[in-house]
C-alpha cells in the first residue's frame, strides 16, 4: 500500500507511480525445477517447534489466536517466524509453488534496506498465519543470488511479495505491516471474516487487533449476512468479525445498538467508533469503509504513504512540518477534519522525512522550506493549491472550505521575475509568460528548456547565436523557460512538450497555436525555417490590412 506530475495540471499520477515504485515492487508470475531436501529440512523444524509447543502450553488456543503472540520475547519469536519462511531457490521453487495451493512469496536482496525492514514483518506474519491454522506457504527469494529463479517468478525489483494459486500468480495488494499482511493473506485463501462467540475469544482479539470492521447477526445466513461476507471478501485492508452475542459485540464495539443487524467500524484514533446504519449491501459498507478508515488526520510514514497515495478520495488536503510543530499541530488538525470527514483526506508529513516530503513539495517549489506548508489537490480537475497566509487553524479551515466549493485559485511555479534588461535572449518565468509571450505583439521564438536535459545546453548555445543573427527586427524576440521551475495554465496547455529541449515559434497574430521547430536542425536550417515563418507572417499581415 504502499509520486511527479505536477509539473503541470497532468503532474499527479506518474508522482504517485514514482513513489509507488521507490517503496514497494508488486508483481506476479509462473516457475519451474526442484528438489526437495530443502523443504522437508523447513517441515521438520516447524514439526519440532510443534511437538515443544504442545508440551510446554497445555492451553489450547482459539481459532484466530496466534500460539506464540505475547508469551515469548521478541527475539524468540522471531528466530522461529524466520524458519517458518521457506527458502526458495532454483532447485525447489517449482516444487513449492506448484505443489501448494497458496504461497506468498518474498523477492528480497540481501544489500536492499527496504527488503531489510519488510523480511522481519514478513516473518511474523508467518508465524501468526501457521499460528491462525492457516495452508498459506510463506516463501522468501534472494532474488540476487538467484536471478534466473527470480526472472522467471517476475521479481525485477526489491523487495516483491506475490501470491500464488496454485501455481498461478497475483499481485499483492495488501499493506505492509505484519497485521496487514496477515490479514490479506486471510482474506485471498478464503478466510475473510473471523468468528467470535464468547467474551474471552473477544478480550483475545483486541490484544492483537486496533482497527476493524464487527458485524452482529441473529444467525450466520440469509442476503444481509451475504453482503457482509462479500464486502469482507472484496475488501483487501480490514480485519471483519462477525458474532451473533451481544455480550461479544459489547466488548468489541462498546457502543454497540443491540439492534440486528448491525455493522461498525472500530479504529485507534479519537474517534474511535462509527457505524452504518440500515440498508447494509456490499457497496454501501465498502464505500462506508473508504470514506471512514483513514483517521481525522493520517500522519504519513513509509509503511502507509502507499496507502495514502492510493486512496480515492478526490480532495485531499497535506500539511508539511517540523516533527515537534506537528505534533501540536494535530488536535486542531483534527477538530477542522471532522467538519469536512466524508470529503476531504488529510495527511500530516514529517518535513525532514524527504522521501515522504520532498517529492509534493518539489511540485510546489518548496522542497528547500523548512516552514510549516498546508497545499491541497484536487483530483477532479488535477489542480493544485497552496495555503499562502499563516497556517492557523481559521485559516486552514478557510483554504479546506475554498477547495471544497472550488473557489480556490489553482497553484502554478514560478521563479522570481528576472533581470532582462540588453539581454539577447530573454528569460520568461510562469509569473511573466503572458507579459513576454502571450500578451506581446511580436513574433516569440521561446526556447523550453529542463537541468537534467543533456542536449539542452546544445540547444542553448544555438538560441543565443539564433538570437545575435537576427537582432535588430523589431517583430522578432527570443526567449527561454526553465519548465522545471515554471507552470502557467497557457504555457501547459500550449505547449503540449513531450520531450525536452523544445523550440516553439510564437506567430505575433496567432500566440494560441504555437509551431514545433526542430531541434536537431542545424543552424542554418533553423535560421532559414524562422525567416520563412517571418515572411509568412509579413505576408498574413498585408492580407489582413
Amino acid at each position: 500500500m504502499y509520486g511527479s506530475k505536477f509539473t503541470s495540471r497532468s503532474l499527479l499520477f506518474p508522482l504517485v507511480l514514482f513513489l509507488l515504485l521507490s517503496s514497494f515492487n508488486f508483481s506476479s508470475v509462473l516457475s519451474e525445477n526442484e528438489d526437495a531436501d530443502d523443504l522437508e529440512g523447513i517441515e521438520e523444524l516447524i514439526a519440532i517447534d510443534d511437538e515443544q509447543e504442545s508440551g510446554e502450553n497445555s492451553q489450547p488456543t482459539t481459532h484466530y489466536e496466534s500460539k506464540d503472540f505475547g508469551k515469548k520475547s521478541e527475539a524468540e519469536v522471531l528466530s522461529k517466524a524466520q524458519r517458518i519462511v521457506l527458502e526458495l531457490n532454483s532447485d525447489n521453487k517449482k516444487r513449492v509453488i506448484e505443489g501448494n495451493e497458496y504461497v506468498l512469496v518474498l523477492g528480497y536482496a540481501p544489500w536492499c534496506s527496504r527488503s531489510a525492514e519488510l523480511m522481519p514483518r514478513f516473518a511474523e506474519a508467518a508465524n501468526v498465519l501457521k499460528g491462525l491454522g492457516s495452508g498459506i506457504v510463506m516463501a522468501k527469494l534472494d532474488a540476487e543470488r538467484y536471478p534466473k529463479a527470480a526472472s522467471s517468478l517476475g521479481i525485477k525489483g526489491y523487495p516483491t511479495l506475490l501470491l500464488f494459486v496454485n501455481g498461478s500468480s497475483q499481485p499483492y495488494t495488501g499493506g505492509f505491516s505484519s497485521e496487514e499482511m496477515v490479514i490479506w493473506a486471510r482474506k485471498k485463501t478464503g478466510s475473510p471474516v473471523i468468528r467470535i462467540n464468547a467474551v474471552a475469544e473477544a478480550e483475545e482479539f483486541l490484544k492483537q487487533h486496533s482497527t476493524y470492521a464487527i458485524g452482529l447477526f441473529d444467525n450466520f445466513e440469509g442476503p444481509v449476512y451475504g453482503e457482509f461476507i462479500k464486502a469482507a471478501a472484496a475488501d483487501n485492508e480490514i480485519q471483519f468479525v462477525e458474532t451473533s452475542s451481544t455480550e461479544v459485540a459489547k466488548v468489541l464495539y462498546p457502543v454497540v445498538k443491540p439492534t440486528k443487524p448491525f455493522f461498525g467500524l472500530v479504529k485507534s484514533e479519537p474517534e474511535h467508533h462509527t457505524s452504518l446504519d440500515e440498508n447494509l449491501t456490499s457497496d454501501r459498507i465498502l464505500q462506508f469503509l473508504e470514506n471512514n478508515k483513514f483517521p481525522l488526520v493520517t500522519v504519513m510514514t513509509e509503511l502507509n504513504s502507499a496507502k495514502v497515495y492510493a486512496s480515492t478520495k478526490k480532495l485531499q488536503v497535506y500539511v508539511y512540518a517540523e516533527a515537534s510543530i506537528l505534533k501540536k499541530l494535530l488536535e486542531p488538525l483534527r477538530e477542522i477534519a471532522k467538519k469536512f470527514k466524508l470529503e476531504i483526506l488529510f495527511v500530516a508529513v514529517d518535513i525532514e522525512e524527504d522521501n515522504l516530503a520532498k517529492p509534493f513539495l518539489t511540485l510546489f517549489g518548496l522542497e528547500e522550506s523548512e516552514e510549516t506548508s498546508v497545499i491541497a489537490f484536487d483530483y477532479n480537475s488535477n489542480s493544485k493549491y497552496l495555503l499562502e497566509s499563516d497556517p492557523t487553524s481559521r485559516n486552514i479551515e478557510d483554504f479546506c472550505t475554498g477547495l471544497l466549493q472550488g473557489t480556490l485559485s489553482p497553484y502554478y511555479k514560478s521563479q522570481p521575475i528576472p533581470e532582462n534588461e540588453n539581454a539577447s535572449v530573454l528569460t520568461v518565468v510562469g509569473k511573466t509568460f503572458d507579459d513576454v509571450v502571450l500578451r506581446s505583439p511580436t513574433n516569440i521564438v521561446l526556447e523550453v528548456h529542463t537541468p537534467w536535459c543533456i542536449t539542452c545546453e546544445t540547444t542553448s548555445k544555438q538560441v543565443e547565436k539564433l538570437a545575435k543573427h537576427f537582432k535588430g527586427l523589431d517583430n522578432l524576440v527570443f526567449a527561454r523557460i526553465d519548465a522545471s521551475a515554471n507552470e502557467h495554465p497557457k504555457l501547459q496547455m500550449s505547449l503540449q512538450v513531450e520531450d525536452y529541449p523544445a523550440l516553439l515559434f510564437y506567430p505575433a497574430n496567432d500566440k494560441s497555436n504555437p509551431i514545433n521547430l526542430p531541434t536537431k536542425s542545424g543552424l542554418k536550417e533553423l535560421a532559414a525555417l524562422i525567416n520563412k515563418k517571418l515572411k509568412t507572417q509579413d505576408a498574413s499581415t498585408k492580407d489582413e490590412l
